[in-house]
């Protein structure tokens, strides 16, 4: 899934698309960097971290829902935490707590 994000470029500006994947600590970004005319751009699109067996989702900065599409891939909803949610707030989510 990460790498069909990593392969989507920009519509703006002269912008790279990077995947960036530690495997050994979990941890997963997508990353613009590049130049949109005058401006630069650095710009972390999707983080996502796998800690305590769960995936949290760190950042969505797509238009995509990033934990809808790990459900309809077969991952369990008490498996994913929205870790971009303060922990109050994640309660009243449908997904795990953390």
């Amino acid at each position: 899934m990460l790498l069909a994000f990593g392969k989507r470029k920009p519509a703006y500006g002269d912008i790279e698309v990077e995947t960036i994947f530690d495997i050994e600590r979990d941890h997963y970004q997508i990353v613009y960097v590049g130049w949109d005319r005058q401006d630069w751009v650095h710009s972390c699109v999707i983080h996502i971290d796998i800690k305590g067996g769960k995936i949290w989702l760190q950042w969505n900065g797509t238009e995509d829902d990033i934990a809808a599409d790990l459900v309809a891939a077969g991952v369990s909803k008490e498996d994913i935490v929205l870790g971009f949610q303060s922990p109050f707030m994640r309660q009243f989510t449908e997904y795990a707590a953390g």
